[in-house]
């Protein structure tokens, strides 16, 4: 792995950080199985929005609209 400083002038504390996260995100990146997906939260889940049944109006519906004259 070859990683190149192009600009700035890093200290060595510096760049030994910016490598740790570097070698943990790709030991991480290697722990998982490729094709997987990685886990979603709550509120992105398409799924949570599609568990309930949608109410559809019905054929009187409109004439319970409101519409201020």
């Amino acid at each position: 792995m070859n990683i190149k400083v192009v600009r700035g002038n890093p200290t060595p504390e510096e760049l030994a950080a910016a490598l740790a996260v570097v070698r943990a995100r790709a030991a991480a990146a290697a722990t998982t199985p490729s094709g997987a997906e990685p886990p979603r939260d709550a509120w992105s889940d398409p799924s949570r929005i599609a568990a309930h049944r949608v109410p559809r109006p019905g054929p009187t519906s409109w004439t319970r609209t409101y519409w201020p004259s």
